[in-house]
């Protein structure tokens, strides 16, 4: 067990912040996480966070995970204080933090991700997991199912991930499984590449949009600059940004204030 008094942390914020679907809420303050083929769980209470794991993995990986070496407090700091808006949902939502996650995983998710909830989301990739994930054992006992790799939907026909609630998203993650395999893209020279050339690059993929593209760089590749569009970001501009939001004054950090601007239209808006 590792414990740890982090400032703008909250393991519950970032579950329901639409980045990671791997993470499920056990009970009040309690969430397990699924990263690759690592299971952990994390109890907060306050500021106060019980990590379920060595000290070795924390630093070797999950501190990285969580990106707990930033401080976030001072990209809160930022925030015009004539933007009242995103003033308050930078206040409600200051848990949150970007996760540094797998490639590969990401690109999945969000080609799931379209015309989908978070619930759905959920399910199809746990679907997936079980279906075509190896089944993995924690030192605790606890059974779970890595993600599957690229190569596990070779050979799929393209309507074969239906059966996991894909539903026309299927086509979208084997052709993309094919090109990847293939070599058609490369996910190790996408990981070396500026935030442009990774985004006109994973353009490429069948299925890929820009929505998609800028979920995938900011989530995965952790391009801050990132700023994903989707329908409820879409009406927080039209409402609060009507000349478009200040991406100048949030150079490098933009895609911290699109999640703050998420999770407040998620679950806040008045």
């Amino acid at each position: 067990m590792v414990i740890k008094e982090i400032e703008h942390f909250n393991i519950e914020q970032i579950c329901d912040s639409g980045q990671c679907f791997r993470m499920e809420r056990k009970d009040s303050g309690l969430v397990s996480v699924i990263a690759g083929e690592r299971y952990l769980e994390v109890r907060q209470d306050g500021k106060t966070c019980s990590f379920k794991c060595t000290e070795e993995d924390f630093e070797s990986f999950w501190k990285v995970y969580f990106d707990l070496e930033e401080d976030y407090g001072t990209f809160i700091e930022k925030i015009s204080p004539k933007d009242s808006y995103l003033m308050r949902a930078a206040e409600i939502g200051s848990g949150i933090r970007i996760l540094h996650q797998d490639l590969w995983e990401m690109i999945v998710s969000f080609l799931i991700s379209q015309q989908n909830n978070i619930v759905r989301i959920r399910r199809c990739i746990k679907n997936i997991c079980e279906k075509y994930g190896e089944e993995q054992q924690d030192e605790q006992g606890n059974i779970f199912y890595s993600f599957p790799k690229p190569e596990a939907f070779v050979g799929l026909e393209e309507d074969d991930l239906k059966v996991c609630n894909l539903g026309y998203r299927s086509k979208y993650v084997v052709r993309t499984a094919n090109a990847i395999v293939s070599g058609e893209v490369s996910l190790d020279a996408v990981k070396t590449m500026s935030y442009r050339k990774a985004r006109e690059e994973l353009l490429k993929l069948f299925g890929v949009g820009e929505k998609v593209a800028d979920c995938i760089c900011l989530f995965a590749l952790h391009h801050l600059e990132a700023f994903p569009v989707d329908t409820h970001i879409q009406q927080a501009l039209k409402k609060h940004y009507k000349r478009g939001f200040p991406k100048t004054r949030y150079k490098g950090i933009q895609g911290v204030m699109q999640q703050y601007i998420f999770y407040y239209e998620l679950f806040y808006k008045e």
